[in-house]
């Protein structure tokens, strides 16, 4: 049964664009590994530039092999040079009732079919 997250990453300073780029590449990256599961993803933007992604995972033993999987460790590492993962909760957008960001265009690599 997949399991859907939102992840939220505030860009470091000066990392606004790199940020994006490992973002487009992140849904690839769980695909090529078999993680990814099937449901929509989102992607937009809060006030501050932190970024907020909503995927699905296969399942919980997907995220569980992440943590094991050197390719999906290799983009987290990247991940951590250009943000901060944040929790939703920290996002100013989410103590609203309706939630406003602006959307992001992912490429046709993150789209799911």
């Amino acid at each position: 049964m997949s399991v859907m997250v939102i992840a939220c990453y505030r860009p470091k300073p000066g990392c606004e664009e790199a940020l994006l780029t490992e973002v487009r590449g992140h849904l690839p990256v769980l695909r090529a590994q078999g993680l990814l599961g099937e449901g929509p993803s989102l992607c937009g933007r809060a006030a501050d530039g932190t970024i907020v992604e909503v995927f699905c995972w296969a399942s919980q033993a997907a995220i569980d092999q992440a943590h094991e999987n050197p390719e999906v460790q290799k983009m987290w590492a990247r991940f951590a040079e250009v943000c901060d993962y944040m929790a939703i909760a920290d996002v100013a957008e989410a103590s609203q009732l309706f939630s406003p960001f602006t959307p992001i265009e992912l490429n046709e690599e993150n789209a799911y079919v």
